[in-house]
This record gives C-alpha cells, sequence and structure tokens, in this order.
C-alpha cells in the first residue's frame, strides 16, 4: 500500500471523524485495501459540472467531510470576497440518497460561519436552484445531485450571484482556498438563526417565469396528447405544474416513476439519453396516442423528447435533434416580432455545427463554448448588451432565455410542447419540422460512443486513449481526408494540409476534435463528471427535399457505421 494513501487514511482515525466514520475505515484497513486505496489515492475534485462521485468515507468519496470541506473553503472565499455585505446563499437538493442530510450538513457549515443560508424545505429543481440565486439576491448557491449519474452517486454544484456555475478563475481561487485547509478546519456547529428554510414563495416565482419564457400562443394545446415522467426525480414538483398553467391540460404522468426515489427502482439507469430510461412512458404513449413524451433527469436539468416519426411510431429524438428544432422554433418566434441586431444563439464545440448553419440564416450571431452549460451561462454575463435567445448541447440540455442560467428541462419541456404543438395544429409535425430543417441548413447526424472505465486503471486507461488519439491521427475518414487537428489542451487548430494554425480562443480544455474535408467531425475528451471518455461523431449531407429524407439518412447511419469500424469504437 502506498505511504501517502496509509497517511491519508489513518488521518481519519482521530477523534475529529465521527465513530461510524473510523469503524468502516479500520474495517478497510483490515479487510479491503484495494477498496481503501480507492477511496482515498486522490481528492475528489471540480468537474464541468462541479463536484461529483460515488458515496462513501474517504477523500475519494461524497460525504460531510468531504462536502464540508469544500463548503468551508467557500464560506471562506465569499466572506473575503463580500467584505462590506452581509453573504446570502440558498441551496436546494435533489431526490437521491442522502441529498436532504448532505444539505443540512451544508448549510449548517455555512451558517457556523455567519452567513445566511436560505434551504429549500424539500427537494427541488436544478433550475429552480440557479432562478433563487438572483431572485433572493443571492451570492452563492448549491445544488446537491449528481445528476443522471447511478444511484450509489451524489454531488455539489456551485453557483455564483449572476445564477451560473463558477467558471475560471474564480472555480481555481476557491479551489484553491479548499485545498489551503485540512478537514480540522470544518465548521459544523450552525447558529440554526441563520438558516431560513423556502419554498411556495420561490416556488410561485419560479412557475411564472418559466411560463413567461416558454409559452409563446401556441395553437392546438387541448388537442396535443403528453406523456411525462419524472424518473423518480425532481421535476415533478414543477413540470406538471408548469405545463398546466400554460394550457397544456392533456397530460399523462408515469405514476410509477412519479414518486421521488434515489433507488431508481424502474430504470436502470435515471438517464433520459438512454432509449431504455423512456421504454415505460413510450409504451403509454403507443396505448393512448399521445404525441409526445418527455423524460428528465433526477435534478432536472436534462430532457429527452420522442415523437412520432414519419411512420406513426414514436421515436426518441437526441439532444442535438431537439435543440435544432428549439431554437429554430424560438428564431422564429423573434424573427415575427424584428430582430434588433443584438441577438445570439449558443451551443458547445462538441454538439451539431448545423446551430451555426442556423444562426447564419437568420443573421444572428452564433457563440460557441466548451462543453458545459456553465460556459454558456458565462456569455450571459460576459456580454450584458446582447440578447441570450436560447441555447444547447448534445447532451439533452437546453435553456430558453436569461433567467435561469443553466440548462433547464422545466421551461425547455414547455417550449419544446409549444414547438410541436403548433407544427400539429398546422397540419405538420415536430418530427416533419426536423426534416424540413435538414432540407433548409444541411442534414446533419449525430452519434455519440460512451465507454465507462472505473476506478484507479480506469483512470489510467482513458488517459492513455485520449493519448493515442492525439498521437496518431487518422489520415482520412471514410474516404475523407482529413482537414484539421483542433487541440483544445495547446488552443491551435491546424490545417494538416497546408500547415497553417489558428488559435483556439476558448479556455484550455482536454479536447480533441477531426474535421476531415467533407465536413465529418470526431471529437474526443474525457467525462468532466463521470469515469467515461467520449467520442462524438458528426457528419453531414446535402438533403435537397424532404421525400429524399429516409435514403440520405440511411446513407448517413451507414457512414457513421463506418467510422465506428475504423474507429475501432
Amino acid at each position: 500500500m502506498d505511504d501517502a494513501i496509509t497517511s491519508s487514511a489513518h488521518a481519519w482515525l482521530t477523534d475529529f471523524f465521527d465513530d461510524a466514520t473510523k469503524k468502516e475505515i479500520q474495517h478497510l484497513i483490515k479487510n479491503d485495501p484495494e477498496e481503501l486505496k480507492e477511496r482515498f489515492y486522490k481528492d475528489l475534485e471540480f468537474g464541468t459540472g462541479g463536484m461529483r462521485g460515488v458515496m462513501g468515507v474517504g477523500t475519494n468519496r461524497i460525504n460531510k467531510y468531504t462536502l464540508g470541506k469544500n463548503t468551508q473553503g467557500l464560506s471562506n472565499y465569499l466572506k473575503k470576497t463580500y467584505t462590506d455585505t452581509d453573504v446570502r446563499v440558498v441551496i436546494a437538493y435533489d431526490c437521491r440518497h442522502n441529498s436532504d442530510t448532505l444539505a443540512k450538513t451544508v448549510a449548517n457549515v455555512f451558517a457556523a460561519n455567519g452567513i445566511k443560508v436560505y434551504l429549500f424545505s424539500e427537494l427541488r429543481t436544478t433550475p429552480e436552484l440557479s432562478f433563487a440565486v438572483r431572485h433572493l439576491g443571492c451570492h452563492a448557491g448549491i445544488v446537491l445531485t449528481a445528476s443522471h449519474n447511478p444511484p450509489e452517486y451524489n454531488g455539489y454544484k456551485v453557483y455564483w450571484a449572476d445564477g451560473g456555475q463558477i467558471v475560471p478563475p474564480q472555480d481555481g481561487e476557491i479551489i484553491a482556498e479548499i485545498d489551503s485547509l485540512s478537514f480540522e478546519d470544518i465548521k459544523f456547529n450552525a447558529d440554526e438563526s441563520l438558516i431560513q428554510h423556502i419554498d411556495k414563495e420561490v416556488d410561485e416565482a419560479f412557475f411564472k417565469a418559466s411560463v413567461e419564457n416558454g409559452s409563446f400562443n401556441a395553437k392546438g394545446k387541448d388537442d396535443f396528447k403528453i406523456v411525462f415522467t419524472s424518473l423518480h426525480g425532481t421535476s415533478i414538483t414543477a413540470i406538471p405544474e408548469v405545463l398546466k398553467r400554460a394550457g397544456y391540460n392533456n397530460v399523462t404522468i408515469i405514476e410509477e416513476q412519479a414518486k421521488p426515489d434515489g433507488g431508481f427502482p424502474t430504470v436502470k439507469s435515471p438517464n433520459p439519453e438512454e432509449p431504455e430510461a423512456l421504454a415505460m412512458a413510450m409504451a403509454k404513449a403507443e396505448e393512448i396516442g399521445a404525441d409526445m413524451v418527455v423524460g428528465t433527469d433526477p435534478d432536472s436539468d436534462r430532457l429527452g423528447i420522442a415523437v412520432r416519426n414519419l411512420e406513426g411510431k414514436m421515436e426518441l429524438l437526441n439532444g442535438n435533434q431537439t435543440m435544432v428544432l428549439m431554437t429554430k422554433f424560438l428564431l422564429d418566434r423573434y424573427k415575427e416580432k424584428g430582430f434588433k441586431g443584438n441577438e445570439f444563439i449558443a451551443s458547445t464545440i462538441v454538439s451539431t455545427p448545423m446551430v451555426e448553419q442556423m444562426a447564419k440564416a437568420y443573421g444572428v450571431e452564433y457563440k460557441t463554448a466548451l462543453t458545459g452549460f456553465k460556459w454558456i451561462g458565462k456569455m450571459i454575463k460576459d456580454f450584458p448588451n446582447s440578447k441570450f435567445i436560447g441555447g444547447g448541447e448534445e447532451s439533452f440540455g437546453y435553456m430558453v432565455g436569461d433567467f435561469v442560467r443553466d440548462k433547464d428541462a422545466v421551461t425547455a419541456t414547455l417550449l419544446a410542447c409549444e414547438a410541436a404543438s403548433n407544427a400539429k395544429a398546422e397540419g405538420g409535425s415536430f418530427y416533419e419540422e426536423l426534416i424540413n430543417c435538414f432540407v433548409q441548413f444541411g442534414f446533419y447526424k449525430e452519434k455519440l460512443i460512451s465507454l465507462t472505465k472505473k476506478g484507479i486503471s480506469g483512470a489510467e486507461e482513458i488517459k492513455q486513449m485520449l493519448k493515442d488519439f492525439k498521437e496518431n491521427p487518422v489520415e482520412s475518414v471514410q474516404g475523407s481526408k482529413l482537414l484539421w487537428i483542433e487541440d483544445y489542451n495547446t488552443s491551435i487548430a491546424k490545417n494538416v494540409q497546408t500547415g497553417e494554425e489558428k488559435n483556439i480562443d476558448l479556455p484550455k480544455s482536454n479536447v480533441l476534435i477531426y474535421e476531415t474535408e467533407d465536413g465529418t467531425r470526431i471529437a474526443a475528451r474525457p467525462s468532466g463528471t463521470e469515469p467515461k471518455v467520449k467520442f462524438y461523431i458528426s457528419t453531414n449531407a446535402k438533403l435537397d427535399r424532404a421525400e429524399d429524407f429516409k435514403s440520405v439518412n440511411s446513407q448517413l447511419d451507414t457512414k457513421i457505421d463506418g467510422i465506428l469500424s475504423e474507429l475501432n469504437l
């Protein structure tokens, strides 16, 4: 056993730590050194979505001490940053095991440091937390969630006064503050007078804002049937009410999945990106002849949407497709009112290039960001004179306007229903609108390959895969020669045919993208929140008319299969 790991584990046997923690560590030292190594070989770190990990004792786990240390560091940073005012924070939590008790632990540490805390009395969605930061005039916000990760995970996302997640250089400064502390520096003894429970008043304001931002007087609401599942998560507290207030009364809720439950008993994974998670809702939609299925992840920031395809069968759209359709609907509404010239839409470097083509067609600005909605939130803060219309990313996240500064499945669900209901009332469908977009802006089709590699060995395997991908670039992809290599670690994009180099004006990130002469793009990156390495494939073709959709779609499917075979994925 490594001396550093042994020393780190034994440090948790002092009187500062509770008896249950010490007992479990003593058991691991005696009986399970490999598990002890997994728990103490590193400290949990902030990634693209905050800090996320498996619950349990140890420095590499989510527990009262790792969250307490983070909160102590954040408390110190807040008090140094805001020296002339009483600091205020708001805390929410999702349905996961221990989220409520961990949220109270976090609240206690803030209150022990003299910081005013608004704590939601029950579970609430992540978008409502983002909204609440600005609504309550807070300096920071915390949500206890592990998003769509498996049941054994939990996490901790930090938001700043603008309602967006923390970004550089602030995140680095907070991490430095945390790293300067020992666990014994944590103050757990709360001043309970500083903790105020909140619920209905903030709910009401959030529901009202969601309807105002996501409703566009769509036609045909009475004739539009929706099946909704919260997948045992928090969206049950918001989406049914928002849909009702917007005039959607034909909503069937999957009752077997409506009760919040951190064990997610009816699904293998509470991730709406996976068709299996929406199987129960899809079956109900077929049974009752519904027009749309909507499913959300546990903290209600991602949404999966299924609609009827050309054969009349329910089909789960991917995140790129729903993003395109929602953005197109918003752009049309803004166009009707008249563009003022300062509007922009946004997406990420691994999402479909089709969004940029849409921006060009409508004459609005397109901004691109690294993966993670914190970067889109940062755009809104960095460009206060510009108007953010909407934007999203391929991983089933979307944000409508700027009243929430993170991906928001509540308002996005309403927006998707508005677009689909309106299309049906005008004699078309959501799916046909997608095909029309392919004709107008180019037929782009994407595929995500996500490989899970757990533990110490998994981390090394991911590192090696990305190293090989960088050091052994392909010469061509499906017969199309490699043209550009974009290396976000070095911030250099290089034309491999001419030697031309361009600077990438984004923060450095562990992402590498190949682009070929025909516009095929292949991106590789490690997940910032899970033990995964992800490969994003984007292909495109010209679609002259909607009647050719099936044949061109088949051609792109064949091309993607060929790419996966070439890359051994």
